[in-house]
């Protein structure tokens, strides 16, 4: 199998990024998705000096990590969170990122969320001479009430019609939020898919419950399978949200590190066995 397995800093959610680098180093990856969402896990943002940038580069270097891709969520409706996509832009390109992920509204603060495809295409389509500049590709996930699931951003994809923007499949957010099981939803929208975010699940559609690849119900072999016999070669990148208590508190107990450490490592033994 040539598609790549990367680690996501978002499953350190409350831990720092050298923290989260040395757990996906430690459990074995060689590839990693960052994130810099704005209020969640924040840990590069656009505005970081060019020094400081070269110190996180020499810690990828030290721990043998590529990073692939940056997480940079707006709301990509709101002129001013678009602007602000725009500078996470630049920040993939100043990492040599090869992707770019963003929800339509904000991820994880669903205040901001509503159903516009008129605008959204227009303001996807205006991404996209930035994205060509910098040779990189803008994968939608798949999260939220509107567009949560494959299928609903279907249309969106045809209409936009570039190389440069896809969806981004998250195995567990089809679901939760768009209430569909990800080897169905995956049928619906393969051919848009150029990113992956491969996440576990427990519990009935609205648990919060989020644990290492493997340690969850859903048929997670099947999907890969499905997707890389039917062409798919883009990246899986791992993301783990543990429950709902443990990810949204402060991250102060001893032995709190263990608990990411021990999910991404299992999850990395899960995927060593398909590959």
């Amino acid at each position: 199998m040539k598609n790549l397995f990367l680690g996501h800093t978002n499953s350190y959610h409350g831990f720092t990024l050298e923290e989260a680098l040395k757990g996906i180093a430690k459990a074995g990856f060689k590839y990693v998705e960052i994130n810099a969402v704005k209020g969640w896990t924040e840990h590069l943002s656009a505005d970081i000096s060019d020094s400081d940038l070269n110190k996180v580069k020499e810690m990828l270097k030290e721990l043998d990590l590529k990073v692939v891709a940056l997480s940079g969520h707006c709301n990509l409706l709101d002129d001013e969170r678009l602007s602000d996509f725009r500078e996470n832009i630049k920040l993939a390109a100043r990492l040599d990122c090869t992707y770019i992920v963003s929800s339509v509204g904000e991820a994880h603060f669903m205040e901001d969320e509503e159903k516009n495809d008129c605008k959204l295409i227009a303001n996807l389509k205006s991404l996209e001479p930035l994205l060509e500049k910098y040779n990189l590709k803008l994968a939608i996930e798949t999260h939220g009430d509107e567009y949560g699931s494959g299928k609903s951003l279907v249309e969106v994809m045809q209409k936009v019609n570039s190389k440069h923007i896809g969806i981004n499949f998250d195995t567990a957010n089809c679901y939760f939020w768009g209430g569909a099981l990800p080897l169905d939803d995956i049928k619906t929208c393969l051919e848009y898919v150029n990113f992956v975010h491969l996440k576990d699940k427990l519990g009935e559609q609205k648990t919060w419950n989020f644990p290492g690849i493997g340690n969850g119900e859903l048929p997670l072999r099947e999907v890969i399978e499905y997707m890389v016999n039917n062409g798919y070669d883009g990246p899986f990148s791992v993301e783990v949200e543990y429950t709902e208590e443990f990810c949204m508190r402060d991250k102060d107990r001893p032995g709190d590190i263990d608990i990411p450490d021990k999910e991404m490592a299992d999850s990395y033994k899960f995927l060593s066995a398909i590959k």
